[in-house]
């Protein structure tokens, strides 16, 4: 039996996540290899959604992972660690290691994902390539011009200079690595991005890992069901079977899964909703254990609890992976004398429910790269909700600490005038 399930094996393209600290120019090296302008459509230019883009070159098919650089998408680069077979750590040349070059390394590290260094950014005259292999020399990490095993190249995603040698780099540690997968199986993947589409419905994008994905094929994601109703490739044409490590938009899911829920194709719709209940009945039997009775012991911590403020927020975002990145980073924003409450967190636009909740909580609405609908502006407006559009996420995180501030009680100083 194990005989056959290896006769079948085939060397499958290699998944790159692309990494590194906001700004070093990891979309603009994407760019030139897929020869089109993502940068630009970007909203202040910095990369808030996981993309997966896949490019051939020599012939040979290569997927990307793009992620997001901003600090408070780390849940979504580890996710990008987790689902890769290789990583590119883009170093700008005139800038060296920052906080998330750091954080990247860390997780490269830590998930013992085989890596390549690019060193970006070198048209620039103040680019520094030896002090950053300096740079990485202090942290343990040696290239190979450094004497160690880590291949690294030197690029410039402006003037294209290095991207064959790059991607040359890329097919070379594939073919090492000896990556294979099944095709003959059932499918099984996993949710790179999410979200509600008003005209088609839940859809995700999903990684094929193994197997081939087919139209009609019965599948659990997460906990949903469904079948496949259509597949578009990444350049939103639409396929009809999705091969491993191919990444595809699937249409036809019972609800919007989460960014990172496992994908599974199964032999009947009936057995895929039967799994889908049972998930959800446990999520329900696990929430509602976490529902805290009061005992005697916790009663003084609970009265004391009282005294601190609380800013209860509702985050409703286009994708699932901005709706976990706020409310991971909004979170973080508690102090000693203020906790930040995320009450509910959704993907879609804000409709009346979530206009309902806030005025019943007293809490904030905050719609990053959404907007409400006409019906909820005018009842936000009537019951004087606070309600606050985004675009990027720095300017949340901006706002909300700019506001914990303001509701900081006042210090009282004495000051004697005489």
């Amino acid at each position: 039996m194990t005989d056959n399930k290896n006769q079948n094996l085939i060397l499958k393209p290699p998944v790159v996540v692309v990494m590194g600290h906001v700004d070093h120019g990891k979309s603009s090296i994407l760019d030139y290899i897929r020869k089109t302008n993502v940068t630009e459509k970007e909203i202040g230019g910095i990369t808030q959604k996981l993309g997966a883009y896949e490019v051939v070159h020599n012939n040979s098919k290569i997927t990307f992972l793009d992620t997001p650089g901003h600090e408070a998408f780390n849940t979504i680069r580890e996710r990008g660690t987790i689902v890769a077979d290789i990583a590119i750590l883009v170093i700008a040349a005139d800038e060296g290691i920052k906080a998330q070059t750091e954080e990247a390394l860390n997780l490269i590290l830590s998930h013992n994902l085989p890596f390549i260094v690019a060193f970006n950014k070198i048209d620039k005259p103040e680019a520094n390539i030896e002090k950053v292999k300096q740079e990485l020399a202090n942290k343990e990490v040696y290239v190979e011009s450094y004497g160690g095993k880590i291949p690294s190249v030197n690029v410039s995603a402006k003037t294209g200079e290095g991207i064959n040698e790059l991607l040359d780099l890329i097919l070379i540690q594939a073919e090492m690595l000896e990556l294979k997968a099944n095709p003959a199986l059932k499918a099984k993947g996993v949710v790179i991005e999410s979200k509600l589409d008003p005209g088609r419905g839940p859809i995700a994008t999903v990684l094929v890992q193994n197997g081939t994905l087919r139209g009609g094929d019965p599948f659990v994601v997460g906990l949903y069901s469904g079948r496949v109703r259509a597949m578009f490739a990444d350049t939103g044409e639409q396929v009809h079977e999705a091969t491993p490590s191919m990444p595809v938009e699937v249409l036809g899911i019972s609800g919007v899964p989460s960014a990172g829920d496992p994908f599974q194709v199964v032999e009947s719709e009936k057995y895929a909703r039967q799994i889908a209940q049972k998930r959800q009945e446990l999520v329900r039997l696990e929430s509602a254990q976490k529902v805290k009775k009061v005992t005697l012991e916790d009663l003084n911590a609970m009265i004391k609890e009282g005294e601190i403020k609380e800013l209860k927020i509702v985050i409703k975002a286009d994708v699932d992976g901005s709706v976990q990145a706020l409310r991971d980073s909004l979170q973080k924003l508690s102090t000693n004398d203020i906790r930040v409450k995320v009450i509910h967190a959704a993907t879609g636009g804000i409709n009346e429910s979530d206009v309902m909740l806030a005025s019943a909580s007293n809490a904030i609405i905050i719609g990053f790269n959404v907007r409400p609908n006409r019906k909820s502006r005018e009842m936000a407006e009537a019951a004087g909700i606070d309600m606050r559009m985004y675009e990027v996420i720095y300017k949340v995180l901006d706002d909300m600490t700019a506001a914990l501030s303001g509701m900081l009680t006042p210090t009282v100083e004495e000051v004697v005038t005489g």
